[in-house]
């Protein structure tokens, strides 16, 4: 009774293929933790359907008509920070999966993988989590990320046990309400945390606060979400 009443991962899948929906919308709905709630054949229809549906993650694939994967997941998190979204891509460059994670992109799935690794990177970025197809493995994310490093005195500062727990989770993806979930702390205490870090160790982006928890050690690409 509690796995059947157990909610589900709401999943919209983006695609100009029909025929690659139509996979990917079969093998997710065998999963019995999860269900695609909608479909986009475009960038600008995966906003939409991002917004009106209000899905937990966007599966979506990069060679995107209209806009483009990279734009799309930037766009997609400015409006709906909350939704995780999965990369299906044939690219392995690591100039265009550093514009990815950049963007926001939480994981990456090559086209050539098994629909095992799709399925593990949609139950892992939903956790919060970031989720790198292991053919990537020779990629190192934080490599990626510290090349467009800008100088900070970041390392200079000494944080709280309750500053680095919100950096940590806010690097992970999750929105401020869910950091102020699992934290047990108010949404607006959370914001003040964030907004006080952010000026204090010049950190101006969500990119940023990602290479910052990468050179502290705390993210990984394999790591599940941190619980405090």
């Amino acid at each position: 009774m509690k796995a059947a009443s157990r909610k589900k991962i709401r999943v919209v899948i983006a695609d100009d293929h029909p025929f690659v929906r139509d996979g990917v919308k079969g093998l997710i709905n065998s999963q019995p933790d999860m269900t695609v709630v909608g479909e986009a054949a475009d960038g600008l229809q995966v906003l939409a359907r991002a917004k009106m549906l209000k899905p937990d993650v966007v599966v979506m694939d990069l060679s995107m008509p209209q806009i483009r994967g990279t734009q799309a997941t930037e766009q997609l998190k400015c409006s709906a920070p909350g939704v995780k979204v999965i990369i299906l891509t044939f690219h392995d460059d690591e100039s265009v999966l550093r514009e990815l994670v950049l963007a926001g992109a939480s994981g990456f799935v090559l086209k050539r993988s098994s629909g095992e690794e799709l399925v593990r990177a949609v139950r892992t970025v939903s956790e919060g989590g970031v989720f790198y197809d292991p053919a990537l493995a020779q990629i190192s994310l934080a490599r990626m990320l510290d090349k467009t490093a800008p100088s900070s005195p970041a390392s200079t500062f000494k944080l709280s046990p309750r500053e680095e727990n919100v950096l940590r989770l806010i690097a992970f993806g999750q929105t401020t309400k869910e950091v102020a979930a699992e934290l047990g702390v108010s949404i607006k205490s959370v914001e003040t945390y964030k907004t006080r870090l952010c000026r204090k160790l010049k950190l101006r982006s969500r990119a940023e606060i990602v290479r910052f928890a990468l050179r502290q050690g705390w993210l990984r690409e394999d790591d599940p979400a941190p619980r405090v």
